[in-house]
């Protein structure tokens, strides 16, 4: 494909024309430093009209790395015996949030493994505890596939946000990183059944994850084009050394900031974090993401003592701008690319 052919399809991006699946995954072949130059230049574009030089944080809270699931390339997969075991209780979770507020989070995101004793009983009177003590504060959850009844008495009980990474828009490729038991149909209706209910919805996925392709990849750009999700957090794959995929390489760092640029043009609006995962790979992996379109940060306030258990893969930062308690570090970090954090719930931008 000739270098106009790529600007062409680039310019339908940047007016926010729907792409064909062939064109996204040209795009993905394609990839050249100046294509993704120019797609970055593009997607900051776009961002600063919306959302100016603000980037909103996330007070993380991992609630729980006890999994039912045996998802292939998880730390915390079910069958990882060298997995150190935890789970907070609700007075512990919601310390985490008075010390977040207190430090200007307002948006706690509790995340977890899929866990028979976080019923909707104990998840609904944590939520409105939070509501209760943080009224001007956003509650985000990932805590994975529930019914469509459990995601509705959450959404009852107060939650705002849903996140729920796809991982892959193949079927096939789904497949390919998860057991028998666990089904891309039924993932997809989860996503669905969040968004019907009125949650603002997150999907995601990992880049250089194994068996994905390009194709595979158009794919999940075309999934978001039509699913219009109000978040979209994507990383690079990075092995766990307990998995059957521990020994697999890394995601690409380049490759991860592209695509975020492209996904910043699919839909302009869209709430776009610079994750752990891309900092846990380059030093400079949120400066990076920033500036390749994404503007929210998640710094982790999950207790000191277990936080490095919570290990979806190895080698995790949680340190300095990546630590809740390090956000004067995240805020000058910022402050030297030209970006501010701000204590914001950080609501997507009504177009």
């Amino acid at each position: 494909m000739s270098k106009e052919e790529i600007r062409e399809i680039v310019g339908k991006l940047a007016e926010n024309a729907s792409l064909s699946l062939c064109e996204y995954k040209k795009l993905i072949e394609e990839r050249t430093h100046d294509s993704a130059a120019l797609l970055r230049v593009l997607a900051v574009k776009k961002r600063k009209e919306i959302y100016g030089n603000r980037v909103f944080i996330r007070g993380l809270v991992e609630i729980s790395n006890i999994c039912r699931n045996d998802c292939l390339y998880c730390g915390i997969r079910k069958s990882n015996k060298n997995c150190s075991r935890y789970r907070l209780s609700k007075d512990e979770i919601l310390a985490c949030c008075k010390e977040g507020h207190s430090l200007g989070f307002r948006t706690f995101v509790l995340q977890g493994g899929e866990n028979a004793v976080f019923t909707d009983d104990f998840l609904c009177s944590l939520i409105e505890k939070i509501k209760v003590n943080y009224g001007d504060s956003a509650v985000t959850l990932s805590l994975g596939e529930r019914s469509r009844e459990s995601y509705e008495r959450l959404f009852s009980a107060g939650a705002d946000r849903y996140l729920l990474r796809h991982e892959t828009a193949d079927s096939g490729h789904y497949a390919k990183l998860h057991p028998e038991k666990m089904s891309f149909e039924n993932r997809m209706r989860c996503l669905y059944d969040l968004k019907e209910i009125g949650f603002a919805v997150g999907c995601g996925f990992m880049v250089g994850s194994p068996f994905q392709t390009a194709e595979t990849l158009a794919k999940d750009l075309k999934f978001i084009e039509e699913f219009k999700p109000h978040m979209c957090g994507i990383g690079p794959f990075i092995p766990q050394s307990d998995t059957p995929f521990g020994n697999e390489k890394s995601g690409e760092v380049d490759l991860t900031c592209y695509l975020l640029s492209i996904i910043r043009l699919i839909q302009p609006n869209v709430l776009l974090p610079a994750t752990t995962a891309l900092a846990s790979v380059d030093k400079y992996g949120c400066e990076r993401g920033i500036m390749s379109g994404a503007n929210v940060v998640m710094p982790n306030l999950t207790p000191v003592n277990v936080r490095k258990k919570y290990a979806l893969y190895d080698n995790k930062a949680v340190e300095d701008s990546e630590s809740a308690q390090g956000l004067d570090v995240l805020k000058n970090k910022m402050s030297a690319i030209g970006y501010e954090v701000v204590t914001d719930r950080g609501d997507m931008a009504v177009l």
